[in-house]
C-alpha cells in the first residue's frame, strides 16, 4: 500500500529535496545559519536561550519516560568550574527495552516519508533551540560558545540532516509496490503484485562521548529513528545534559505528531554502572552508534555480535611537511588546528613530519627548528591574550588529558610549552595551552599513539620519502581521520593522496587559509571513512544507513 505522508512530510519536503541535491552535488549548503547572530535568530534568541539553560541546573531534568524508574543521579562536572547538579532518573533496562519495543510497529508502519518529515520536525525544534542547547555543550564540555553553538547545534543539525537525506534516498530507492508479469509461451502471462516493505532492525542504542556529544550521536541517532528504529540515548555521563535536552524535545514533537515518545528514550547512569555495556549487548538492541576510545570500540566491535556496530575511534592523525609558497599561512593553519578545542577533537593533527635538513618556503630554505618555531610563534600569537585565547582554546574537563599533557612534556625537546591560563568569565575553568614537543623518527613508539588532548609531535625524518612510510605505517598501524600534507612538489603530493588512499585516511593539501584540517562541512566531506582503524564507519553515507534496515516482500498473484 502506498504511503500516506504525514502533514510534517509535506511541511519539510523542499528541505529534504534540498538535503537530497546537497549529497549528490557535494557543493556547500546548510540549512541551519552557523552565526549566532540576533540579525539572525532575534534580538532576545541568546538570552532566552541562556537562561533555559540555568532553568535546568540543581534540578530534576523534565522528562516524561516511564521507563525512568530509578535515581536521580547527577555526574556532571563543568570544565568551566560552573554548578551544574542537573539530576537525571535512571532507567529500568528492562523497561526501557520494552517501551522502546513497544513504540516500534506503528513507527514501523508509518512509511519513510512521514518518519522523515517527523525527523525533519524535530530538528526544526531543537534548531529553535539551539542557544539553550549551545549553553548545555558549552558548559558540559569546555568549548568556547562560539564553537558550542556551531558544532554542537547547527553544524550537528546539519549532519543530522544528511543523515536523514541518507537514510530516505537508500529506502525509497524502489518503488513501494510493482506489477510483475512473466510470458508463459502460449498461456496467460504470470503476473503478481509485489509489495516492499521498509523493516527496521530493532531497538537502536546511541552511546555519547563527552567532547561532542551532539555533532558525534546525531548522525547515528537520526538515521536509526528515519529508518523505523526505536532509539536509546546513553550519554556520556560527563555530557549528558546536551543529550538530555535533545530526547526531551524529540519526544514532545513525536508525541505531538501521534506517535509513542519512548521512540526516543534517554538511559543516564550513576558513576561505574557500565550502562553502556549492558545495553549493547542486551539481545534486543540491534544497533549500536559509538564515539570514543579504540580500546571499548574494539570491544563493542568484538563483543556486540547480536547488532551491527557503527564504531568512530581514535586514530594518529599527521601532517607531512615537504616544502611551502606560503610558509607564514602553513604556520597559522597548524597553530589553528592545534590550538582549537586545546586538540580535543578526533580529527586534530598530533603528528607534523619534517626532513631534518628543513624544508623549501617562500621565505627561503627553513631548518627544521625555525619550522617548528614558526608553528610555536603562530600558537603563541593566538593563545598569547587570555581573552581572545579561551575562545579558541576553551578548557579542559577530562583529568586523562591533563595527564597525558603533563606526561608528553617530559618526552623529547621542547618547542613550547604549554601554559595555564586565567580565563576571565570563569574563574574555575581548567585552561592550557598546546604543548608542541620535538622528536626523532626513531621515537615511533611515541609518537606512533594517539595523544589525545593539546599535545602535538614535530618529528624530524631523514627526508619526505620517510615521511611518507612514516605515514603510511603509523596511519596503516593505529589508522587516522585525518591527514595534511604542504608541498609545491606534485609528484609528493601525488605520492601522499596515494598513501591516503591506501591507507583509507581523508587528505587535506596545502591548507593555508580559513580551511582547517580538523574542521569537515555536512553534505560534502565525509567524515572518517570506515577503511582504518580509527572506525568502522563514516558520516555519513550509504553504508552508514543502508544496514539499519532491511527490505522485506510479500506478492499476490493478480
Amino acid at each position: 500500500m502506498t504511503e500516506t505522508p504525514h502533514p510534517l512530510y509535506v511541511t519539510h519536503a523542499d528541505t529534504l529535496a534540498r538535503a537530497l541535491t546537497a549529497i549528490t552535488e557535494r557543493d556547500y549548503w546548510s540549512a541551519y545559519p552557523e552565526s549566532p547572530s540576533p540579525r539572525i535568530y532575534g534580538e532576545h534568541a541568546a538570552d532566552e536561550g541562556a537562561t533555559a539553560f540555568r532553568g535546568y541546573l540543581g534540578q530534576d531534568f523534565p522528562l516524561d519516560q516511564a521507563s525512568a524508574t530509578g535515581g536521580p543521579v547527577a555526574t556532571e562536572r563543568s570544565p568551566f568550574g560552573v554548578e551544574l547538579g542537573v539530576r537525571y532518573p535512571r532507567p529500568d533496562v528492562d523497561q526501557l527495552i520494552a517501551a522502546a519495543r513497544a513504540a516500534l510497529p506503528d513507527w514501523r508502519d508509518a512509511g519513510p516519508r512521514t518518519r522523515a518529515g517527523v525527523c525533519l520536525e524535530i530538528l526544526a525544534r531543537l534548531h529553535a533551540h539551539s542557544f539553550e542547547l549551545a549553553n548545555a555543550v558549552q558548559f558540559t564540555t569546555g568549548q568556547a560558545f562560539v564553537m558550542a553553538f556551531q558544532a554542537g547545534a547547527t553544524h550537528a543539525f546539519d549532519r543530522a540532516l544528511e543523515a536523514v537525506a541518507y537514510a530516505y534516498a537508500e529506502m525509497t530507492r524502489h518503488p513501494d509496490t510493482a506489477d510483475w508479469s512473466k510470458p508463459a509461451g502460449r498461456g496467460e502471462p504470470l503476473r503478481m503484485t509485489k509489495t516492499y516493505h521498509v523493516v527496521p532492525r530493532g531497538v537502536a542504542l546511541v552511546i555519547g562521548c563527552r567532547t561532542f556529544p551532539t555533532w558525534n550521536s546525531y548522525p547515528g541517532l537520526f538515521a536509526s529513528l528515519v529508518t523505523g528504529n526505536p532509539v536509546v540515548v546513553k550519554p556520556h555521563p560527563g555530557a549528558v545534559l546536551p543529550l538530555a535536552i535533545t530526547v526531551r524535545y524529540a519526544r514532545q514533537v513525536l508525541a505531538e505528531a501521534g506517535f509513542d515518545p519512548d521512540l526516543v528514550q534517554l538511559a543516564a547512569e550513576a558513576p561505574d554502572e557500565r550502562l553502556a555495556t549492558v545495553l549493547a549487548t542486551h539481545p534486543q538492541v540491534r544497533i549500536v552508534d559509538f564515539t570514543g576510545s579504540t580500546e571499548y570500540g574494539d570491544w563493542l566491535e568484538a563483543n556486540a555480535r547480536q547488532a551491527s556496530v557503527y564504531t568512530e575511534k581514535a586514530g594518529v592523525n599527521t601532517v607531512v611537511v615537504d616544502s611551502t609558497a606560503d610558509f607564514a599561512g602553513m604556520c597559522r593553519n597548524l597553530a589553528f588546528s592545534l590550538s582549537l578545542y586545546s586538540g580535543q577533537m578526533c580529527t586534530t593533527p598530533q603528528n607534523i613530519l619534517v626532513p631534518a635538513d628543513g624544508i623549501d618556503t617562500d621565505q627561503g630554505h627553513k631548518s627544521l627548528d625555525e619550522v617548528a618555531a614558526g608553528i610555536a610563534t603562530a600558537i603563541g600569537k593566538l593563545t598569547g591574550d587570555p581573552g581572545r585565547a579561551v575562545e579558541i582554546i576553551g578548557a579542559i574537563g577530562d583529568d586523562g588529558v591533563l595527564q597525558r599533557l603533563a606526561d608528553a612534556a617530559k618526552l623529547g625537546e621542547p618547542v613550547l610549552e604549554s601554559r595555564e591560563l586565567a580565563h576571565p568569565a570563569h574563574p574555575d575553568a581548567v585552561v592550557r595551552t598546546p604543548l608542541l614537543v620535538k622528536l626523532d623518527a626513531a621515537a615511533e613508539e611515541t609518537y606512533g599513539r594517539e595523544w589525545f588532548g593539546p599535545v602535538a609531535f614535530v618529528v624530524a625524518t631523514a627526508s619526505t620519502a620517510q615521511s611518507i612510510e612514516i605515514f603510511r605505517r603509523t596511519v596503516g598501524t593505529r589508522g587516522g581521520l585525518t591527514a595534511g600534507v604542504h608541498s609545491t612538489d606534485e609528484r609528493v603530493l601525488d605520492e601522499v593522496e596515494a598513501a591516503a588512499v591506501d591507507v583509507g585516511v581523508h587528505l587535506s593539501t596545502n591548507l593555508t587559509g580559513g580551511v582547517f584540517v580538523n574542521q569537515s562541512a555536512a553534505f560534502s566531506d565525509f567524515h572518517a571513512t570506515g577503511a582504518n582503524a580509527a572506525g568502522n564507519a563514516a558520516l555519513t553515507d550509504g553504508a552508514y544507513v543502508a544496514g539499519r534496515f532491511r527490505i522485506v516482500q510479500s506478492r499476490r498473484h493478480r
